[in-house]
């Protein structure tokens, strides 16, 4: 999921008049708490959803803030018992605004330490970069001292790709990816959303990913779908992040009945909570109501999105563990 993508029409609100940010006027949508919450029930596109979001982004100047966002979302995670998580952020959108790196940074690094402190929560942070910028600006921002010295201190688990995806294949970030494996990084990539079966295929060889956020469309591709089933490459499935952006009209079209009959590891995420309708729970449920899953169905999801995830070995036995002891409870009555 991505931390941005947690912030909250009320979270906005009251962000913005703490930092006396001035939401647009002329947008009948930023009205109220309920208006823009309406709002986000009617995005029409991937492109459509992202004029929101970025304008959100504005109201995120201080550390605290970046905290206070976070920890809403860990809390929220934490009332429906998620005991990992894997979290994006968009560096470049934050730098383009004069907000620097180590503020983001200190502000979400400090919601990640109290999530595990107070609701026992681990999880890993991603540096994801814009695809809808030129690969050199990626590159300049990958580049800067901060930035390499979070790689190196290990503040950085990983690096990804997302924004608008339709016209930006992901060979257009091969230098970007090679210069992260080179530094031991973890790397994925947004592909299979908007873009074609094609994209998916070109994040494996000319980035080198050894996961896929989203991939929804992979089945069309017979042979993708060999190799992804193959290769064990986790795809990062988001329900109703795919509904709202109109990727499907119903849940049920979503590739979740072919991804287990294919063996694909795949999980089920909440991608951007705040404006989609639905934290992880929701999207597990909204699953659940389009296929009807039984419990070793769920368990092979749930202990397949564990086995892809980036935590430490120690910590994947540990929520697998969990896993069981879960599936042992309900096994047999469902």
């Amino acid at each position: 999921m991505h931390l941005e993508g947690a912030l909250t029409p009320t979270v906005l609100f009251a962000l913005a008049q703490r930092n006396n940010i001035t939401l647009p006027k002329d947008n009948p949508a930023y009205s109220s708490v309920a208006a823009l919450n309406d709002r986000y029930n009617k995005f029409t596109s991937l492109d459509d959803f992202l004029h929101y979001y970025y304008i959100g982004m504005s109201v995120l100047i201080h550390a605290s803030d970046f905290e206070d966002l976070a920890m809403d979302y860990f809390r929220r995670a934490s009332s429906q018992t998620v005991h990992h998580a894997e979290v994006f952020f968009d560096p470049q959108a934050h730098l383009s605004r004069g907000v620097s790196y180590e503020t983001v940074l200190s502000g979400f690094t400090s919601a990640r330490q109290r999530a595990e402190k107070e609701l026992g929560i681990t999880s890993e942070l991603i540096c994801c970069f814009l695809r809808h910028l030129p690969a050199s600006d990626c590159l300049e921002t990958f580049s800067l001292p901060a930035v390499q010295q979070s790689y190196k201190s290990g503040a950085i688990r990983g690096i990804g790709l997302d924004s608008s995806e339709a016209d930006f294949p992901p060979h257009l970030f091969t230098d970007l990816y090679a210069q992260a494996r080179a530094l031991g990084l973890r790397v994925t990539a947004h592909a299979g959303e908007e873009g074609p079966p094609s994209f998916v295929t070109s994040a494996l060889d000319d980035l080198r990913v050894t996961r896929v956020d989203h991939g929804r469309r992979v089945p069309e591709d017979p042979e993708l779908l060999a190799r992804i089933t193959a290769e064990e490459i986790l795809l990062t499935l988001c329900p109703l992040s795919n509904r709202c952006l109109g990727g499907v009209k119903d849940i049920a079209e979503l590739p979740v009945r072919k991804f287990l009959d294919a063996g694909v590891w795949f999980s089920v995420n909440s991608d951007d909570p705040a404006y989609f309708g639905g934290y992880i729970l929701e999207n597990y449920c909204a699953v659940q109501e389009a296929f009807g899953l039984d419990v070793g169905e769920w368990a092979t999801i749930a202990r397949n999105a564990v086995r892809g995830s980036w935590c430490g070995e120690e910590r994947k036995r540990e929520i697998l563990d969990a896993v069981s002891e879960v599936v042992a409870r309900w096994e047999g009555k469902v």
